[in-house]
């Protein structure tokens, strides 16, 4: 029997994306994208609160712990959505959606 030649290991996260675009599954590859980013793109305190959920078209549905901080990410739509276009340009999402976990 012949071996296959060893590779090197490949990070999950880093497979995931590729594998659920061949699968038609762009929209969650996208989500997966978003949310490796997450952190850098809304800062440590929000993503503590608050993780990107899935992508309907140009709306980011994100789940928050609780009602205040769902009513506080309300406040900074703006600020946030702002954010998004600076790191991710056209493919930003314009529209967010904040719903309870």
């Amino acid at each position: 029997m012949r071996r296959r030649p060893k590779s090197r290991p490949v990070a999950l996260g880093s497979v995931v994306p590729r594998v659920l675009t061949e699968l038609g599954l762009s929209s969650a590859a996208a989500v997966v994208r978003l949310a490796e980013r997450w952190e850098s793109i809304v800062g440590r305190e929000v993503a503590a609160h608050c993780q990107p959920f899935s992508l309907r078209g140009k709306r980011l549905e994100a789940t928050v712990d609780s009602s205040v901080w769902c009513q506080q990410l309300k406040l900074r739509q703006p600020e946030i959505l702002e954010a998004l276009r600076r790191e991710l340009g056209e493919a930003a999402p314009s529209e967010l959606r904040f719903r309870l976990r």
